[in-house]
């Protein structure tokens, strides 16, 4: 479910505002871009069936999935015809179009092109965690994952409140320490794929890829002030992914010796019923708050903040659903 990860503390957190939630994702549903329009964003739903609900509650988590369709024209068509253009203006009135007339005339060619543009479209899944107060939002690039949370805040209004996740040690210092020793933390192994950048003006950058890490030359690097930027790792034994400079997991993968475990059914029937969505979601969400747990520990702890986290949301003894499930 989850390939790329950022995460984020829930500063604060209102339950209340889950009400009425599905309407307000339905006002904001996806819908594809018109003829001339460049970019469309929305909310679908995450069982993938027509009309179902924006928004599920499995086990006490909340999942929800933003859909967004581009249509970009390339850029030599968009140069080929903005000179055409400027060429008959020129040849009319004797003066080359400049400045904002130039870009003028840009727009209405990008404008004409449109409606021929094919468009590509991408989801990106969000994983609320009351109990835990975290939000996870699946992609890698600070970007994508702020243009997410900004509507979903949007939508709860100052019900809800977000920081990114922040640990005492940075993941860049904590990773020249693991390949300077040649040696994972705890419940970790260091895989075969690293990346490491001088921090200064020229960047040299080395990369590995499908080699062995525990080897003098790494740590020859960072001896001469390379940083790790990022670095692949498993968690045990389960989970494999990369994890970079800022905190962000990237090509996160269960493996094999997980997935043996749980009962996969035919691929068809999964899409066309969503039958084991509760399956992917707790097994997803369950492996990932566990690695999440493990990999702040290893980077020293959270980094505390001034105000203290919002209490946990009560939950009934009964089933484990938190009380403003029904409602919402």
């Amino acid at each position: 479910m989850f390939k790329n990860a950022l995460v984020y503390r829930i500063e604060h957190w209102d339950p209340a505002a889950l009400h009425g939630l599905e309407d307000r994702l339905d006002g904001a549903r996806f819908i594809e871009c018109g003829a001339t329009q460049p970019e469309s964003s929305g909310w679908v739903e995450p069982r993938g069936l027509k009309h179902g609900a924006l928004f599920e509650h499995v086990g006490g988590q909340l999942i929800l999935q933003l859909c967004t369709e581009t249509k970009a024209v390339p850029g030599g068509v968009v140069k080929a015809q903005l000179a055409e253009r400027l060429d008959a203006v020129e040849k009319d009135t004797g003066r080359r179009p400049k400045g904002k007339r130039a870009r003028e005339l840009k727009d209405e060619v990008v404008q004409d092109l449109l409606p021929r543009a094919f468009p590509k479209r991408s989801t990106t899944w969000v994983w609320i965690s009351p109990q835990a107060n975290l939000l996870l939002v699946g992609a890698a690039s600070m970007k994508k994952a702020d243009a997410v949370t900004t509507r979903l805040v949007e939508l709860l209004g100052g019900a809800l409140r977000l920081s990114l996740l922040q640990t005492q040690t940075s993941p860049a210092t904590a990773m020249s320490a693991w390949l300077a020793d040649k040696e994972a933390p705890a419940g970790f192994s260091i895989d075969r794929e690293c990346e490491l950048k001088q921090p200064d003006s020229e960047k040299a950058t080395v990369r590995y890829a499908r080699h062995t890490l525990d080897i003098d030359e790494v740590g020859q690097h960072i001896k001469q002030g390379k940083l790790p930027t990022q670095l692949a790792l498993t968690w045990s034994g389960r989970v494999s992914f990369v994890l970079t400079e800022t905190l962000a997991l990237k090509k996160i993968k269960l493996l094999d010796v997980l997935l043996e475990s749980v009962t996969r059914g035919d691929q068809k029937a999964r899409n066309d019923t969503g039958s084991d969505f509760d399956t992917d979601v707790a097994l997803s969400t369950g492996e990932l708050a566990g690695l999440l747990r493990d990999l702040v520990d290893a980077l020293g702890g959270e980094l505390q903040r001034d105000a203290a986290a919002p209490a946990p949301l009560p939950v009934r003894p009964d089933d484990g659903t938190p009380p403003w499930a029904e409602a919402a």
